[in-house]
C-alpha cells in the first residue's frame, strides 16, 4: 500500500483525528496535562455501552468454544497484541485453566511484545502462518484485535480462521473498518480522538482492555470458574494466592480460618471444592463427582448434593 492510499485511510479514523480539547497540548502544565488525560478518560467506558450486545455474542461463542474443547485466541499487533497476550497469560492464574486455552499473538513473535518489530503488522501472511503455528481449527475462536481496524496481519488471520468454519470476532476503535466487515462479530469501541493525535495505546487502548476483561471473564464465569462473584477456580501459587483462596472459602462458607484451612488442605487447595464440601457436608468424592457431572458449577453441584 503506497503512503498516499495509507494517509487517506487515516484521514478517515476518528482515532487519527485531532482533539479540539488538546491542541494546546504543549503548553500545559503537568496538573493541566493529566487532568485532560483524566477527562478524555472518563468518557471512555459510556463510549462501549452500544457494543455491550455484540460483547454478550462474543461471550456465548467463546463458552460454546470451551466447551467443544477449543481455545480463545487473541491476535494483534502493537499495543493491540500486548494487550491480548495480558489477557491471555492472566487467565491460568485466575481461572485455574492450561496454559493453552486462551492464547495471545503479536505480530512480530514474542520479542514485539518488548520491542516494536518493523513492518510486522503489514504482511497478512504473518498472521496467517502464526494461527498455523499454533495449530489454529475449527473449533477455536479468534478475536482480532485492531484499534485502526485495517492491520493487515489481523486481515490475513481473520480470512484464514474464516475459512476454516471457526467463529471470528474484530475489537475495533474505528466505524466501518474491514476488520469489523471481515468477521462474524464486531464490536466496535469508537471512543474517538486521542488527546495526543493517533496515540492509540490511550482511550483506543484502555476500551481494547476493557473488552478484552468483559470477553474472559464473562467467558469464565458462563464456563463454571465462579460461585456468586468469588474466583474460587484460582491457582494458588504463590503465598498471596494461597491466602486469597483461604479467605474466598471463608467468605462463601461464612467459616473461621482454621475450618477454612483444613478444607484447603483436604481438597488439595481447591477453593471450589472445599466449598462445595464445607456448604454440604456431603464427603469429598461425592462433591467432586458432582463437580464433574455440573460442569465445574458450584451452584449446580449444591443445588444437587441438597
Amino acid at each position: 500500500m503506497s503512503t498516499e492510499h495509507l494517509i487517506q485511510q487515516l484521514a478517515t479514523m476518528s482515532t487519527e483525528a485531532r482533539s479540539p480539547a488538546s491542541q494546546n497540548l504543549d503548553q500545559l502544565s503537568s496538573l493541566q496535562l493529566v487532568e485532560l488525560i483524566n477527562q478524555a478518560d472518563q468518557q471512555i467506558a459510556s463510549k462501549l455501552t452500544a457494543a455491550l450486545p455484540n460483547v454478550a455474542k462474543a461471550v456465548e461463542q467463546i463458552v460454546t468454544a470451551f466447551a467443544a474443547g477449543g481455545r480463545l485466541i487473541y491476535l494483534g499487533a502493537g499495543t493491540s497484541g500486548r494487550l491480548g497476550i495480558l489477557d491471555a497469560v492472566e487467565c491460568p492464574p485466575t481461572f485455574s485453566v492450561p496454559t493453552t486455552q486462551v492464547v495471545g499473538l503479536i505480530a512480530g513473535g514474542d520479542s514485539a511484545i518488548y520491542k516494536a518489530v518493523e513492518g510486522a503488522e503489514d504482511d497478512p501472511d504473518l498472521g496467517v502462518a502464526d494461527l498455523k503455528r499454533i495449530n489454529f481449527e475449527q473449533k477455536d475462536i479468534l478475536v482480532g484485535i485492531a484499534a485502526s481496524g485495517r492491520t493487515p496481519y489481523v486481515l490475513g488471520a481473520l480470512a484464514y480462521a474464516k475459512s476454516l468454519g471457526a467463529t471470528t470476532v474484530a475489537v475495533s476503535c474505528n466505524a466501518d473498518a474491514p476488520v469489523l466487515a471481515a468477521a462474524d462479530i464486531a464490536i466496535c469501541a469508537e471512543v474517538g480522538p486521542e488527546v495526543l493525535t493517533g496515540s492509540t495505546r490511550m482511550k483506543a487502548g484502555t476500551a481494547q482492555k476493557m473488552v478484552l476483561n468483559m470477553l474472559s471473564t464473562a467467558a469464565m464465569v458462563r464456563s463454571g470458574k465462579v460461585y456468586q462473584n468469588l474466583m474460587v477456580d484460582l491457582h494458588a501459587s504463590n503465598q498471596k494466592l494461597v491466602a486469597r483462596a483461604v479467605r474466598i472459602v471463608m467468605q462463601a462458607t461464612e467459616c473461621d480460618l482454621a475450618t477454612a484451612q483444613a478444607a484447603l488442605e483436604r481438597s488439595q487447595m481447591s477453593a471450589k471444592l472445599a466449598i462445595l464440601h464445607l456448604l454440604s457436608g456431603q464427603p469429598l468424592e461425592r462433591c467432586q463427582q458432582q463437580l464433574q457431572q455440573q460442569n465445574g458449577f458450584v451452584s449446580h453441584a449444591l443445588e444437587a448434593l441438597r
